[in-house]
C-alpha cells in the first residue's frame, strides 16, 4: 500500500475536491515534498502554479516548512500544496557553489543541537564558534552535544569545551559506546523541533539511531587516511518522535558560511557580551581596537574567553567584507 493509499484509508476513498489539509514538509526530493498531517498520516504533493514560481525564486520551501494541501481531482488525483505558511525560524547556510544568498536547511526550530565529537575527528572550537553564531543571528537556542567522550577522559572532554559552557550553552557529554549522557539528550528533545547540525563524522545520525531505534539513519566509518567523515546524510530530513516534537537530521556542513547577519549585531550573538554591551567609552565601539572597550577589558580579566573573542573578531571581519 503506497502512502497516499493509506492516506486515504484515514481520509476516505476519495477525498472531496474541496479538502484542505494542514501537514509539515518533512522531506523534498525533485519537486515532490513529502507532508506529515496530524493524523500521523504522509502524503506526497508537489507545488503548482504561483508557488511553484515562487520556489524557484526567494521563497524555496523547505523541511520543516507549515503547508495547507488540497486535492487536485484530476487523473491521476493528486495532492497539491495551496499555502506555504510563515516560518517562526530557520537555520540556514550559505548557497553551494558560490552562488549567492542563503539556502534554509529547516523551518519553525525551537532549538539546534551542535554535534563536535571529542575525538576522530579533532573538534575545531572556532568552528563550532560559527554555529553558534548561525543559531544565535537566527534567534534559536543552541545545546552543544560533545559526542565519543569514551575516546577521551572526562577531564579532557569538559576542557575542550569549557569555554562554551562558561559562554552559558547548555553542553552534553555523550557516548554511544558506554550510554553517558543520552537520556539527559533524550529529555532535552522531548515535544520541541529540534535540528542536529555540526561537521560529518562526529555521529549525529549514529546518536538518532541509539536515542530513538527505528529511524535506521546511514552511518559511515571515519577515513583514516583525513579523519575526516564521509557525508551519509545527503538532504534535512524532519522525523517525527515518540516522544513528541520533530528531530531534523541535517547534512555535515564542513564548511559554515554566515549570510545577512550585520557585521554591527554580531556582538549580540556572543552571550557572554552581553553584561558588557553599551559600557564602552566610545557608543559606536567596534571592540576590535577602540581604547576603553569593555569587552576587551573582559578578555584581558578572563572574565571573556580569549578564544571566543578571536572568534568574533574574525567573524566580524569576514562580515565586513561581505558589505
Amino acid at each position: 500500500m503506497t502512502r497516499d493509499a493509506s492516506l486515504f484509508v484515514q481520509l476516505g476513498p476519495v477525498p472531496p475536491d474541496d479538502l484542505h489539509v494542514d501537514g509539515v514538509v518533512v522531506q523534498g526530493t525533485g519537486g515532490v515534498y513529502d507532508v506529515r498531517l496530524a493524523s500521523g498520516a504522509t502524503a506526497s504533493a508537489s507545488l503548482r502554479g504561483r508557488l511553484k514560481h515562487e520556489d524557484r525564486g526567494a521563497l524555496k520551501l523547505a523541511v520543516g516548512d507549515k503547508v495547507t494541501l488540497r486535492w487536485e481531482n484530476s487523473d491521476p488525483g493528486a495532492w497539491i500544496i495551496t499555502t506555504i505558511h510563515p516560518r517562526m525560524s530557520k537555520l540556514a547556510r550559505r548557497a553551494p557553489g558560490g552562488a549567492r544568498g542563503e539556502r534554509v536547511v529547516v523551518a519553525n526550530l525551537d532549538q539546534v543541537l551542535v554535534v563536535f565529537a571529542a575525538a576522530r575527528p579533532e573538534p575545531h572550537p572556532r568552528m563550532l564558534d560559527r554555529f553558534l553564531v548561525i543559531a544565535e543571528a537566527n534567534g534559536l537556542h543552541a545545546r552543544i552535544v560533545v559526542n565519543k567522550c569514551d575516546l577521551v577522559t572526562p577531564e579532557q572532554a569538559h576542557a575542550l569545551f569549557r569555554e562554551h559552557a562558561d559562554a552559558g550553552y547548555p553542553v552534553h557529554y555523550t557516548s554511544i559506546a558506554t550510554g553517558e549522557g543520552l537520556q539527559e539528550l533524550h529529555d532535552a528533545l522531548a515535544g520541541r523541533s529540534s535540528a542536529l547540525s555540526g561537521p560529518s563524522g562526529v555521529g549525529k545520525s549514529s546518536l538518532m539511531n541509539r536515542l530513538f531505534p527505528g529511524l535506521d539513519l546511514r552511518t559511515a566509518a571515519i577515513s583514516d587516511s583525513v579523519n575526516k567523515g564521509r557525508h551519509t546524510t545527503v538532504g534535512a530530513v524532519l522525523h517525527p518522535l515518540p516522544c513528541g516534537g520533530f528531530l531534523a537530521d541535517t547534512p555535515g556542513l564542513r564548511e559554515v558560511g554566515l549570510w545577512g547577519i550585520d557585521p554591527v549585531d554580531v556582538p549580540h550573538c556572543f552571550p557572554e557580551f552581553a553584561p558588557m554591551l553599551g559600557k564602552c567609552r566610545f557608543a559606536d565601539c567596534l571592540h576590535t581596537v577602540e581604547p576603553g572597550c569593555a569587552i576587551r577589558d573582559a578578555v584581558v580579566s578572563g572574565t571573556v574567553s580569549r578564544g571566543r573573542y578571536e572568534s568574533y573578531v574574525k567573524l566580524r571581519e569576514e562580515l565586513s567584507a561581505q558589505h
